[in-house]
């Protein structure tokens, strides 16, 4: 999968990174890498399961997709 990230440096001297894909997949860090690093495990934690999302009960399937 191919996410386009925004980087926009910050007032303090670092950056910002934001996935406009994904609403409120935010991260930060003091230098590119170190912001692309940090978005990319909240991209990770963002797109990562939730067991109370999972809805179970009589005749619902759950499968995944990987994309």
């Amino acid at each position: 999968m191919k996410l386009k990230i925004i980087l926009e440096p910050s007032d303090d001297g670092g950056y910002t990174a934001s996935v406009p894909s994904l609403p409120g997949c935010l991260s930060e860090g003091d230098a590119l890498d170190e912001a692309m690093a940090n978005i990319q495990e909240a991209i990770d934690l963002y797109l990562e399961p939730v067991e109370d999302d999972l809805m179970t009960g009589e005749g619902i399937e759950v499968r995944e997709l990987v994309v």
